[in-house]
């Protein structure tokens, strides 16, 4: 009897000694709870720059397809609204239709990863601004569309098809020519909302006349 005794307070002494304390476990837990504080927002960031990387890939996609319209149009822009028109059949217009041949209107390239505007962008059917369908309405480029509108005006035998392919090729032209002096300085494709926070930035993707892609720079704000 004695020896199973000692035998039994040896055992628990040793799982006494391999027991965790209170105050062990504590500070077990107030590690875990540092390490997660340091990895959670990394990881958050991680996958933050992820969706902006894949927003790029997009709007390389796109531009891409806005060069070979060029190519086929003598180097002209296409020119078009903005964005497309949301309407109850569908988007209407815009970039959208007007690369409707070089890329399905449900291509997923049309949409930034990180959009969950159900009933904004995503119902006009892209995440992105075509930015010289904007340049088209600024006063440098419309003053001189109406001066050459004016001056046709005369000519009755012009169709308003014809009319208006006149004012969409003007357009075209006074906004090339503003790419061409300042490449730098506007984007062609961006997104149309702030939708990749990262830290303290919402910065937006761009794709410029170049080819190049990444945040836009300050001065695509000015516009």
């Amino acid at each position: 009897m004695r020896t199973t005794s000692n035998t039994t307070l040896a055992h628990l002494s040793r799982s006494n000694e391999r027991a965790f304390t209170l105050i062990e476990m504590l500070a077990v837990i107030a590690v875990i709870g540092v390490l997660l504080s340091i990895i959670m927002p990394t990881i958050s960031g991680i996958r933050k720059e992820a969706l902006s990387v894949s927003c790029q890939a997009n709007l390389r996609s796109l531009f891409t397809a806005v060069d070979t319209y060029r190519s086929a149009q003598k180097g002209q822009l296409p020119m078009c609204d903005f964005l497309p028109a949301a309407t109850p059949d569908g988007p209407e217009g815009g970039l959208v239709e007007v690369l409707g041949k070089t890329i399905d209107t449900d291509c997923t390239c049309w949409f930034c990863v990180a959009d969950d505007d159900e009933e904004g962008s995503i119902e006009t059917g892209t995440s992105y601004l075509y930015v010289p369908g904007l340049l088209r309405y600024t006063p440098q480029v419309q003053i001189q569309v109406a001066a050459l509108m004016m001056a046709t005006a005369a000519d009755l035998s012009l169709t308003q098809r014809q009319r208006d392919r006149i004012r969409r090729e003007a357009e075209a032209k006074l906004v090339g020519a503003l790419y061409e002096r300042n490449p730098s300085m506007f984007a062609v494709l961006s997104d149309s909302q702030d939708r990749h926070k990262i830290g303290t930035r919402n910065p937006r993707n761009g794709v410029y006349i170049d080819g190049s892609v990444g945040i836009l720079r300050d001065i695509d704000e000015t516009p």
